[in-house]
């Protein structure tokens, strides 16, 4: 038996809320994008890679922001001890994409929702103003929420034009 992607439920972000619930339901608006681009796709074409010069596929997608979501929320701003995700010594930029397997697909879709989850874990309770870095950069949540609403931004863009070259559906 295929797997297939769940179909999503997105919530559109409130047009009046206070910052923070602002950034909660932007963020998990773009996190539901991305699974509504690879709702109803079977295994095989979310690891499709329908751009010849490119490794990405909406599986490595999700792969890819489910590391993200780890390295950011877990690792970095709560300083968690848990190692990335999709590491590879022949892929040391992460095999996120490169090693993306259809008959993985459940199971990488299942990691996604549980980082999502443990991301929305650690920033319960805490303040846009708390601050994180190195002795390099230092930022604060507020930066944090920033930034991950754009990197999901730019990879639904992405998810937009792959769902379009497999099934030719848009406009999700």
């Amino acid at each position: 038996m295929t797997w297939t992607a769940p179909t999503v439920q997105r919530v559109r972000p409130p047009h009046l809320a206070d910052e923070r619930s602002r950034l909660d339901s932007w963020l998990d608006f773009e996190r539901a994008t991305l699974l509504e681009k690879c709702s109803g796709l079977t295994e095989e074409q979310l690891a499709l890679r329908p751009i010849a010069s490119s490794e990405l596929s909406l599986l490595g997608l999700v792969r890819h922001m489910a590391g993200n979501e780890r390295i950011w929320f877990r690792i970095r701003f709560d300083g968690a001890d848990v190692d990335d995700l999709y590491q590879s010594p022949d892929h040391p930029g992460g095999a996120e994409f490169a090693l993306a397997d259809p008959a993985t697909a459940a199971a990488d879709f299942a990691t996604y929702v549980e980082e999502v989850a443990q991301a929305r874990q650690v920033v319960m309770g805490r303040s846009l103003e708390q601050t994180f870095g190195d002795e390099k950069v230092t930022v604060d949540l507020r930066w944090l929420y920033a930034h991950m609403i754009g990197e999901y931004a730019r990879h639904n863009g992405h998810a937009d034009l792959i769902r379009e070259l497999i099934d030719g559906v848009t406009g999700l």
